[in-house]
């Protein structure tokens, strides 16, 4: 698959943004310093990734007078992070949108499988009213983003982005595949997979070093 002729993927290339996520890539980078760059870095993507919000023209006073300014024309964006890594995305995004309504979708990956396992859900009541943003940090066989994305599209939600840090092209190609109609916006894609599934050169196991857990 071609990903740069591809106009759904989006790969932020801002310098500030490249440079953390080098800092993430470094196995010397302990779990307080992990947690709050995949913050800053979400905050960065998250820029990127609303760019494209509508906008409607509003009066208001001001100390000085009266004018018509631009204020966002719809609901503030819903964030469903997929647990449990997703999560740690969550600060950096509600940094820029405080009034976002939150959900959360529970998958694990399946050692044996690798296929996801759907244990927990829990959305905003008008979540179909909103534009939608997926978190999970790596993007690597697809499994557990294409599952939660199908699971949005059957509660009814149409308009979905994607946001990974890190992705694998095979996890890039599953979730354009069977979800031609989500954007990812992610800030590299790199080589491939290992035989346990592992984005390689990658990061390591985003969850593991944003809570440090093994």
């Amino acid at each position: 698959m071609d990903f740069k002729s591809n106009e759904k993927l989006h790969i932020m290339d801002h310098p500030l943004l490249q440079h953390k996520l080098s800092l993430l890539r470094n196995e010397e980078t302990d779990t307080r310093a992990f947690r709050q760059i995949v913050s800053e870095i979400s905050t960065l993507m998250c820029y990127e990734a609303t760019r494209d919000l509508p906008l409607k023209e509003e009066k208001i006073r001001t100390p000085m007078g009266e004018g018509t300014f631009s204020v966002l024309a719809e609901k503030d964006p819903a964030v469903v992070p997929i647990l449990r890594a997703g999560s740690g995305m969550l600060d950096g995004i509600l940094t820029l949108m405080p009034s976002a309504r939150v959900g959360h979708i529970g998958l694990y990956r399946d050692p044996a499988t690798l296929e996801p396992v759907e244990y927990y859900c829990k959305l905003p009541s008008d979540i179909t009213e909103r534009e939608v943003l997926v978190l999970e940090p790596m993007l690597a066989t697809g499994g557990s983003a294409s599952a939660a994305l199908q699971f949005l599209k059957g509660y009814g939600c149409s308009r979905i982005k994607l946001m990974n840090i890190l992705c694998a092209p095979q996890g890039v190609e599953k979730v354009l595949t069977e979800h031609p109609d989500v954007d990812i916006y992610t800030a590299a894609v790199d080589e491939g997979l290992n035989d346990q599934g592992y984005i390689v050169p990658g990061l390591g196991d985003a969850g593991d070093r944003i809570y440090g857990t093994k």
